[in-house]
Order: C-alpha cells, then sequence, then structure tokens
C-alpha cells in the first residue's frame, strides 16, 4: 500500500518567517513537485488528510505552505494590498521556492488560491509544467459578493470567530478581514485574472462545483477563454465551493488523470 511521508519545516520570508509541510510518496513517480495554495481563510492544517491523498494519488511531492499571516506563520504586516493575489508569486510563493531548491513545478489553488497559481504560473513561464484550478474566483461577480456577504452576517454570530483562532491564534480577526473586508471593497470589485491569463502557456484542469455559492461557472469559463495554454474545464454537479472535502476521490482521480 502506498504511504506519504511528512516533513514540517520553516522558511525566512522578507517579512517573516513561514510554515511549510511537504508530504513525499512511496513510491515517488515525478520529481517534479506539486505546491498547494489555501483558500482566504485557510493554513495548512485545514487541508486535512487531502495532501496526502493527493501525493499518493499523483506519485509527486506535494508542497504546502501557510501564506504570511495564516496558520503557524508569522503575522502579516498591515493590510492586504489590492494586489496580494498577484503579489504571492514573487513573495511567499518565491522565497519558498528558492529556500526548498524547487525547479520545475505543478501548482494547485483552491478558491483565492487558484488566482495565486495562476499568477505562479503566469510569472515563471516554462518552469510551472501545469496549474490546476478549483473553484477559483477570476473576477468579481454578484454571486462572490452575495456569498462573502452571507458568510459576514455567520461570523457577526457569537463565537463564530473561535473556529478560526484553533487554526490562526491571535491573527483570527486579521484573517477574517482580510477576506471580507478585501473582497467587499468597492476599490477591488474591478479585480480579474483576465490580465495574467494570456501569460499562462502550460495546461490548465479548472475545477469547479455547479453549485459553487462563491462563483459560477462563468470563473472557468474565463480560464479557458484567455489563457494562451490548452484548459480542460471539470465541472461538478451537486458540488459547491469545496470540492476536494465534498467529492474528494473525484478530485484525486480527476487530478491524478490530468497530470499524467
Amino acid at each position: 500500500m502506498s504511504t506519504a511521508t511528512t516533513q514540517d519545516l520553516w522558511v525566512e520570508g522578507h517579512a517573516g518567517r513561514l510554515f511549510v509541510r511537504s508530504w513525499s510518496p512511496a513510491p515517488q513517480h515525478s520529481d517534479i513537485p506539486l505546491v498547494i495554495f489555501h483558500d482566504s481563510l485557510g493554513c495548512v492544517e485545514l487541508w486535512r488528510g487531502f495532501p496526502a491523498a493527493l501525493s499518493i494519488a499523483t506519485g509527486r511531492r506535494v508542497i504546502a505552505y501557510d501564506r504570511l499571516g495564516f496558520g503557524r506563520s508569522d503575522p502579516y504586516p498591515g493590510k492586504l494590498p489590492p494586489d496580494f493575489i498577484a503579489r504571492e508569486a514573487t513573495t511567499g510563493f518565491a522565497t519558498m521556492r528558492q529556500q526548498l531548491g524547487i525547479d520545475a513545478f505543478v501548482v494547485f489553488g483552491h478558491s483565492v488560491g487558484g488566482g495565486m497559481a495562476i499568477n505562479c504560473a503566469a510569472r515563471f513561464g516554462s518552469a510551472c509544467v501545469a496549474v490546476v484550478t478549483e473553484s477559483a474566483q477570476a473576477f468579481i461577480e454578484d454571486r462572490t459578493i452575495q456569498g462573502i456577504e452571507a458568510a459576514r452576517r455567520t461570523f457577526m454570530e457569537a463565537g463564530q470567530t473561535k473556529r478560526l483562532e484553533k487554526y490562526h491564534g491571535d491573527k483570527a480577526e486579521w484573517v477574517l478581514d482580510a477576506w471580507i473586508g478585501t473582497w467587499l471593497d468597492p476599490a477591488f470589485a474591478t479585480w480579474s485574472l483576465q490580465p495574467v491569463l494570456p501569460e499562462v502557456r502550460c495546461p490548465i484542469l479548472a475545477i469547479h462545483g455547479v453549485d459553487d455559492e462563491f462563483g459560477s461557472l462563468r470563473h472557468p469559463e474565463l480560464i479557458r477563454q484567455f489563457a494562451a495554454g490548452t484548459t480542460r474545464v471539470h465541472a461538478m454537479a451537486d458540488t459547491g465551493h469545496v470540492p476536494h472535502r465534498e467529492r474528494e476521490q473525484i478530485v484525486l482521480t480527476t487530478v491524478a488523470g490530468f497530470l499524467k
């Protein structure tokens, strides 16, 4: 039976330390690692058992890290800038890649992490051999705003922020504002992946739940329309914003088949 060995480490970023965890499968079928990007409220721990299963399914080392301000990484110095999605490629990801000695790579991003994965592919060109987006927002639509507004009302209820403190500690309030405050800011309303997609020339797999409460199928279709390389859209029926939790085996099989 295949297994995955876990390793925890830290890298020194330009504004603080980043926590990194990797899963290495036995046997390993590819030397090109798969780097995964968490969502707006996520962190390494909140991936739960998915990275180990992904490592085994793909035969690749899987690497996850807590972005600055999240999980076990150091606090973020101030508010997120409007270009934080694009900036991750040249800050946290670039730091981790350099210190871990990663050359070629595959990226997998969930939700906002999907936009970060797209930007990494655009920034590093041929070093990125493939991209997988899962529930990625490609622009701001009414469903996105409505979903975030509903989440804001939920987090106003007593005890809800405590759920985040379990994973983010005293950074929980910052994490919540970095999501809700940023995405509902009128200055962010015109954000889109469209300008950067023509720079992505590697193959893309765009996984999206038909019932995603934060974005319709217009998001993966925009990725397919504007990316320079080939894009395969995998729409999942009866699935919301977290396919890797709701339909884990389907996601694993789909990603492994795509990478082969």
